[in-house]
């Protein structure tokens, strides 16, 4: 299986941040349309993921998939070996997928949709180069691929363009593609966390419930990663802002939040976006309050980065510090986040101007790569 790191995906002559862009790339060198589907096309929707192991054997090769270039230390891959061990070697994110998709090609069917719904990961089984293979050999002419990340940034949206445009030079074409928009402002995606951080506040002690600090959390990425998300820069940020904004004033209609981060897995030498949630807890406390509400709001489903950095380091901060704590879900398979991948596929079919996330910049989320010495270090990975 060819890795990200075997395969150039820039044709010869051109830099990574030059017109054409991934997104027209992956269209067979068209902009996305903005014109509805050709009638007889055939069609398919992928959701493309990061991958997780599925046994104790896999949890290895994985990391070393996941590091591959960025100088990771032996040392550091088999601390976080420990995380996935303490569940079995299994990453929880392949099993939500599957329960994801199983709810999608639900919805689809009842909406009277025929389409097929594939699966393909990054970093492990089922690798996108491989399913970009099925999908060719089933007949797929165009593919609309939901990724299971919501916002601008690198790894949350060029990425994924990215890992589309490997699987293509991969296979040597294949279906034409376009990544369906980011979906962190739809109404079921707000709608699934606001039901989740309702529950989570009704959790609480009705002493505290009032008054409890509401914290949004999101994946930190490094601070020049953040200036360039987005065409104008700082989209990541902004975005995150907005959906959470949304998600809490669809509970508690102007109640404040603080919007701070996790799972950071880079060097120290490299500023990534703070206050760490473990950080701000501490400082929640300094400041004389007594119970918090974390909502994943950057997160799609509860994997591991969820489990372990909120249910087991914040929670036990939290406890060491004397706060009452409550950890909101995530979207995972709300029936709402789900209608909402069906009206983002319909709106694409429909031929409505084409949003950031489909079209997206040469340069949009473009950082470029640093050499492995500049990577190195203590730097943690992330998990799936």
């Amino acid at each position: 299986m060819p890795l990200a790191s075997d395969v150039d995906i820039t044709p010869p002559g051109q830099r990574p941040d030059e017109e054409p862009s991934l997104a027209v790339r992956n269209n067979g060198g068209a902009a996305p349309a903005a014109e509805p589907a050709p009638a007889g096309r055939r069609e398919a929707l992928l959701l493309l993921s990061f991958g997780g192991p599925e046994s104790h054997d896999d949890v290895m090769p994985f990391l070393e998939n996941v590091t591959r270039g960025r100088g990771i230390p032996r040392e550091r891959l088999e601390e976080v070996a420990e995380h996935y061990h303490h569940f079995g070697g299994v990453s929880p994110i392949n099993g939500q997928n599957k329960a994801l998709i199983a709810a999608i090609e639900g919805e689809l069917a009842t909406a009277g949709i025929d389409l097929p719904v594939y699966w393909g990961n990054r970093n492990w089984a089922p690798y996108v180069e491989d399913t970009w293979r099925q999908m060719a050999d089933d007949g797929v002419e165009h593919v609309y691929v939901f990724a299971t990340s919501a916002y601008a940034s690198f790894s949350g949206c060029r990425q994924y363009h990215e890992d589309i445009a490997r699987a293509r030079v991969s296979y040597g074409g294949g279906p034409t593609a376009e990544k369906l928009p980011h979906y962190f402002d739809t109404p079921g995606f707000v709608r699934a966390n606001a039901d989740a951080l309702g529950v989570a506040l009704a959790s609480l002690p009705d002493d505290v419930r009032d008054t409890a600090r509401l914290v949004a959390t999101a994946h930190s990425i490094p601070k020049v990663m953040a200036a360039v998300a987005g065409p104008d820069g700082g989209a990541y940020e902004a975005e995150l802002q907005s959906a959470a904004r949304r998600v809490v004033d669809a509970v508690a209609p102007g109640r404040s939040f603080d919007l701070v981060w996790q799972s950071r897995s880079g060097p120290p030498s490299v500023p990534w976006l703070e206050p760490d949630i473990n950080d701000h807890l501490r400082t929640v406390a300094k400041d004389g309050d007594t119970a918090v509400v974390v909502f994943p709001i950057g997160f799609v489903s509860d994997h591991l980065e969820v489990i372990w950095d909120l249910d087991n380091e914040a929670e036990q901060t939290a406890a060491e510090l004397g706060l009452r704590f409550a950890r909101a879900g995530t979207a995972g398979t709300h029936p709402a986040f789900v209608a909402s991948v069906r009206e983002l596929l319909q709106e694409r079919r429909s031929g409505a101007p084409p949003r950031l996330g489909t079209n997206c910049p040469a340069a949009c989320c473009y950082v470029k790569r640093r050499p492995p010495a500049d990577t190195a270090a203590s730097g943690r990975p992330p998990a799936g």
